[in-house]
């Protein structure tokens, strides 16, 4: 069995102890010769990186003040660990990094310290994290990853499998990424790039920026905009308070706003498209060698195309076979409706 205890409240003999400057760990310790399998941290006041594939598996604290002052000494970080527990152990393939006081409710911003991790480990790996006062970052890892934070933002890069985060105070950036990617926050945006799979994406108070993503999508935002680029699949997505933008989509589509306008141009259209807008614009531009049957209503609908049609126009709808028909392109609005056909 290897048991690999990094540090109990002070630094054991053995590990190099340093000053802080934010860019030098205050200590580090190998874990080469361990098969990691699985990581959980736990922090109440600093940040949490994860990275897999590098090499020189390790771990590395950082430690700095809250009070103003981020650079302190070694002795003066041996003082205030006094009122924490910091622990750090590796056994059976399972690395534990906890970071907390002493006291349930301690707090005292002079004394505080903030206790962030970073851990190298190999790719396949599975990851449980929280912190209640930083960002979260994980790289190039394959498997199970869950994580939260409540004062930070999150931070993806090229994870493969079931990735499921939450923030309460931050944004969120993921990219190369896939299977299946859950993520939300309630204060914060949403950056969305080169992702693939079942991917849900939520926010209360921020804008959504989706870009190259397939597979299966539901983007939702509560309190912010809407702009999306090269999506295929199927896109689900909402606001409540802000403009939709939309390019280069080869997708089924469902999407409304509130507050807003509307704007979608299709490459190809899905097995649908069901847009609802309540109080703004809408301008649809589709593909002109693509059947559809047309279902567009609003207080004006000004279409705009050549191909063959088999229906009705009237003022405020649109009703027919374009080219023949295929899938169902429904449109709600209270206001123009302009359709294009290119």
């Amino acid at each position: 069995m290897n048991k690999y205890l990094l540090f109990l409240l002070v630094a054991c003999q053995g590990y190099t102890v340093l000053a802080q400057d934010n860019k030098t760990p205050y200590m580090t310790k190998s874990l080469s010769g361990s098969s990691v399998k699985s990581v959980f941290v736990r922090t109440s006041g600093g940040s949490i990186a994860v990275s897999g594939g590098g090499e020189n598996p390790r771990i590395e604290v950082y430690i700095s003040g809250n009070n103003g002052n981020g650079n302190i000494s070694s002795d003066e970080i041996k003082k205030r660990l006094a009122d924490y527990v910091l622990e750090v152990t590796a056994d059976n393939g399972e690395v534990h990094a906890v970071a907390k006081p002493k006291t349930k409710g301690f707090f005292n911003w002079n004394s505080s310290l903030n206790i962030s991790f970073k851990v190298f480990v190999p790719k396949q790996v599975t990851t449980d994290l929280g912190t209640s006062g930083g960002s979260i970052h994980l790289d190039n890892l394959t498997g199970k990853q869950t994580f939260q934070t409540s004062g930070g933002s999150l931070h993806m890069d090229r994870l493969t499998g079931v990735i499921h985060g939450r923030t309460s105070g931050g944004s969120i950036h993921v990219s190369n990424s896939g299977q299946d990617i859950d993520l939300a926050t309630s204060g914060g945006s949403i950056n969305a790039a080169n992702c693939i799979g079942h991917i849900r994406l939520e926010t209360s108070g921020g804008s959504l920026q989706l870009e190259g993503l397939q597979g299966n999508i539901d983007a939702t935002t509560s309190g912010g905009s809407i702009r999306g680029n090269s999506i295929n699949g199927e896109l689900i997505t909402s606001t409540s308070g802000g403009s939709i933008n939309l390019t280069q989509l080869s997708c089924a589509l469902e999407a409304s706003t509130s507050a807003g306008s509307f704007h979608a141009q299709f490459n190809s259209v899905g097995k649908y498209v069901k847009i609802d807008v309540s109080s703004g614009h809408i301008d649809l531009d589709l593909p002109s060698k693509q059947g559809v049957d047309l279902d567009l209503r609003g207080n004006k609908v000004e279409p705009n195309f050549t191909g063959n049609f088999e229906g009705t126009k009237e003022k405020e709808k649109v009703q027919g076979k374009l080219n023949g028909g295929g899938p169902l392109v429904q449109v709600r609005g209270n206001g123009r409706v302009n359709l294009t056909v290119n």
